[in-house]
């Protein structure tokens, strides 16, 4: 159990600094570029330090588009709070009728159809 729930957890704290790499400069737009640009980085190194080792253990009991499948979510998700709470931009509703498409999508890339029929 602990080698599933493990990656994926590791996947959402890497996507919690990611997000702030990518995008919380946006409240600080005053700040200079380089000195956003050097922050970002150092920011993305500890997204790297469990993005990494979450894909190496994920991969262990996931397939790798199962892997970028529940990164793309958890990605969504934390985007969608940050948009929200850090940046003040609340989601609207075709905002959450395009994630509802997205949850479908992805659980297709899960369904594992039997490949021979009943009967």
């Amino acid at each position: 159990m602990l080698d599933r729930v493990l990656p994926i957890l590791m996947l959402v704290g890497s996507n919690v600094f990611m997000t702030f790499a990518w995008y919380g400069h946006l409240k600080h737009k005053s700040a200079p570029l380089l000195i956003t640009i050097l922050a970002s980085w150092g920011i993305a190194f500890f997204e790297y330090s469990l993005q990494v080792p979450a894909n190496r253990m994920g991969s262990a009991v996931y397939s790798v588009v199962q892997l970028k499948t529940i990164q793309e979510v958890i990605t969504l998700v934390i985007f969608a709070g940050f948009s929200a709470w850090f940046l003040g931009q609340p989601l609207k509703w075709n905002h959450y009728a395009a994630f509802a498409l997205i949850v479908g999508a992805s659980f297709l890339m899960f369904y594992q159809p039997d490949a021979k029929p009943a009967g």
